[in-house]
């Protein structure tokens, strides 16, 4: 019956002294939601990092990192349209646009940077899609006519002025993209009833774990991908994105040990409860898991000389273990704490779906959602070659322990 009375009531659970009215109101879909977003902004800031700063070694990977932010983009407000009662009001965000609302301008900055994405995929794989049309047949023909917009130049002009339309793409890409999670944690910490979120660190914080979840992912994708493929994996550009993933890997722990510093420093009135909230009751969740697993033991075997494959691989896999875990203490932790700073709540997702809304919060969806990116890489490798680059094989320079052309040559 309580259930029925409050949306929260299924999954929460309550100990101490606690208010009422409080529940556990965002749930799993909403740390969903920021990890995928946090993917978007990193695959996409990856992309950037070729097509507007020259790094060459990158060059294999920016068309795949550009078309996976794209996948990931399109199920981004997923979480969200799940999580809410009546999702379908959302609709009233697009029809009355204004800044006033976080929200409703997350709506215009989503919609235009999936613009931004789009066109810039457009732009990449123009001379490829052209191509196709004049060769392919049929149906798929008639796709690729269609994919051209009418445009068939492929003069030299015309490649120079795409490479100029690319880069400054690229170039406005890169604030949307921080935009577009940095706004993440701007909600989070405009909330002042809760302590853990309240902190102007909270936009950086997210922003850097975005871009180590993009980077990482990346890494784990491209791997993958090109292994499934059987085609060659340059090292230079495995090397190029652990770099990459070092540095802002370094910047995130710094912001997020600063942030808890802080909060242990000023030692307001919520500090009691949340000291035993972060270190006794999400111990191993935050120390362990999201601490030590997904940030300082990947930091580690990436500065250890002689990278391998395998060691780029699992150090990837950790930071995506690790930044998953920071969305969830961020998240569920902070809603765990009673206002009355007397009480705990408890977050227990429901796994037998019972009912509708028992469903919707289960692990099935979730599942769904974090699949489904990759499943639309698929597709989209189908028509476009996300996978498939055209690069000097010498120009990779691989180093003692990643994979060598001979390796290669074996398959």
């Amino acid at each position: 019956m309580e259930a029925d009375l409050a949306h929260g009531a299924l999954w929460t659970i309550k100990e101490g002294f606690t208010y009422p009215n409080e529940y556990i109101y965002w749930t799993i879909h909403i740390v969903v939601y920021p990890y995928i977003t946090g993917l978007v902004a990193g695959a996409f800031v990856l992309s950037s990092m070729y097509h507007v700063f020259g790094k060459e070694e990158l060059k294999p990977v920016a068309r795949f990192s550009l078309v996976f932010s794209f996948a990931l983009l399109l199920m981004a407000p997923s979480p969200l349209m799940l999580h809410l009662t009546q999702p379908f009001n959302s609709v009233e965000l697009m029809l009355t646009p204004h800044f006033y609302s976080a929200i409703a301008a997350f709506t215009i900055v989503y919609l235009s940077y999936m613009a931004v994405v789009l066109a810039e995929i457009w732009f990449v794989f123009r001379p490829f899609i052209i191509e196709q049309a004049k060769e392919k047949k049929g149906l798929l023909g008639l796709i690729y006519n269609a994919m051209t917009l009418g445009s068939f130049d492929l003069s030299e002009k015309a490649r120079h002025t795409d490479e100029r339309i690319i880069k400054i793409l690229a170039a406005v890409g890169i604030p949307a993209a921080a935009l577009l999670h940095g706004y993440v944690g701007f909600i989070f910490g405009s909330v002042k009833t809760v302590p853990l979120w309240k902190t102007p660190l909270m936009p950086f914080i997210f922003l850097m774990s975005a871009i180590i979840s993009g980077v990482a992912g990346c890494i784990v994708t491209y791997i993958v991908g090109m292994s499934l493929k059987r085609n060659f994996i340059c090292g230079a550009s495995i090397r190029s994105m652990c770099k990459v993933l070092v540095w802002f890997l370094v910047a995130a722990i710094v912001l997020e040990g600063v942030d808890l510093i802080f909060h242990g420093y000023t030692a307001e009135e919520s500090w009691s409860i949340m000291s035993e909230l972060l270190f006794q009751r999400f111990a191993i969740k935050m120390i362990v898991v999201q601490w030590l697993l997904g940030m300082i033991v990947p930091l580690i075997l990436l500065l250890l000389p002689r990278l391998t494959m395998l060691r780029a691989f699992v150090s990837a896999t950790l930071v995506l273990i690790g930044v998953f875990m920071m969305r969830w203490d961020v998240v569920i932790g902070g809603q765990s704490m009673s206002r009355s700073f007397a009480g705990f709540l408890t977050y227990k997702m429901p796994i037998i779906p019972n009912s509708i809304e028992a469903f919707k919060e289960g692990p099935f969806p979730i599942g769904f959602l974090l699949i489904m990116p990759f499943i639309l890489l698929f597709i989209f490798n189908r028509v476009l070659p996300v996978f498939t680059e055209v690069f000097n094989e010498e120009d990779c320079g691989f180093t003692e322990g990643l994979l060598s052309s001979k390796d290669h040559a074996k398959h």
